[in-house]
């Protein structure tokens, strides 16, 4: 019985999006957007916060830009992908940096995905989400 019920719970319960990001306006229009798309988001304004919530609350798929507060988005990559209850998190890496080396660096350290801000309106991110959870 169990099984069953946790089975339909993670079917039909809203997929959980953790945004680590330090610009708390950006937080508010994307964390908005995805509510109304049936996502549940919970937001952390730097890396260290951000990656204290990971483990707590164990999310479907993280937003993370890379320039954070306390830890860089780089840091917290390299430290979900060390630890076997986070590793298999999709991560979609929101960020303004652009350069070649960043985004193979990301890419590298485990991101799913990378975007660079200027380059996405954010009906492109939701459906970058929406193919990955």
């Amino acid at each position: 019985m169990f099984f069953i019920n946790n089975f339909l719970a993670r079917k039909y319960m809203p997929k959980l999006i953790l945004f680590i990001e330090d610009e708390p306006t950006l937080q508010k229009t994307l964390g908005r957007a995805l509510e109304q798309e049936g996502y549940e988001v919970q937001s952390a304004l730097d890396g260290q916060s951000g990656l204290a919530l990971v483990k707590r609350i164990k999310p479907n798929l993280i937003l993370l830009d890379l320039i954070l507060p306390k830890m860089d988005g780089f840091a917290v990559l390299k430290e979900l992908k060390k630890d076997a209850d986070t590793k298999e998190i999709p991560v979609i890496v929101l960020t303004n940096l652009e350069s070649p080396q960043d985004i193979e660096r990301a890419l590298s350290e485990g991101a799913t995905n990378y975007l660079v801000k200027a380059n996405y309106e954010l009906n492109d991110v939701v459906k970058k989400i929406k193919e990955l959870v």
